[in-house]
């Protein structure tokens, strides 16, 4: 109840701006599950709609090679495929906007509604999230050949490659608590535990 009173009065201050957001199906829930503001919707789909030039209302992988954030990341080909379901070329602006609430920061002071789902941005949310950027297999682990790839995009020519398998294997070797050579999401997220994960998992256009 307090949410939905609470989201009435923020389109009533906006003015002529709710015409946006009323074109927005199902908006209401929308910025529950994920936390954003109405103006952070407003934001979202005003770029999607920037990166949607044909105006078919949904998003292919080579629309997100717009997106400089992304395409100066060392791993945003990955970031961009988890945007896709398994066998589908299209996004919507719902699952456009889910997907990118992953990289919102956490809202430490704003109170959990009763019986609210758990937000997209919640620390453990963002950990399954950067976890499966990872796990590209999807078996629920992390191998040394997989950490391996992701060190290789990160780091590239910096080092060589014995280094480079010398770091995977000491990184295996730390999180790796019940020595099957490869980590777990559990153990990954323990491995974490002291890392903060807001800093990490950002996107300068949602700021």
């Amino acid at each position: 109840m307090f949410e939905s009173c609470r989201y009435i009065t923020n389109l009533y201050k906006m003015g002529s701006t709710n015409s946006t957001l009323l074109k927005i199906p199902n908006v209401e829930v929308l910025m529950q599950e994920t936390g954003f503001s109405p103006a952070h919707i407003i934001r979202l789909h005003d770029r999607f709609k920037a990166l949607d030039k044909e105006g078919r209302g949904h998003l292919c992988p080579q629309d997100f090679g717009a997106i400089k954030e992304l395409a100066m990341n060392p791993i945003g080909d990955r970031i961009i495929g988890a945007f896709f379901s398994p066998g589908k070329e299209m996004v919507d602006f719902h699952t456009f906007v889910k997907i990118l609430a992953h990289f919102r920061p956490v809202d430490k002071d704003r109170p959990k509604e009763p019986n609210s789902p758990e937000l997209i941005n919640s620390r453990s949310n963002k950990l399954k999230f950067a976890f499966q950027l990872y796990d590209q297999d999807k078996d629920g682990k992390i191998s040394r050949d997989e950490l391996l790839k992701v060190l290789r995009a990160m780091l590239g020519m910096q080092v060589t490659e014995e280094q480079l398998e010398s770091i995977a294997d000491r990184t295996i070797q730390e999180a790796d608590l019940d020595r099957d050579d490869a980590i777990s999401f559990e153990e990954f997220r323990k491995s974490l535990e002291k890392v903060n994960i807001d800093h990490k998992m950002s996107i300068r256009f949602l700021r």
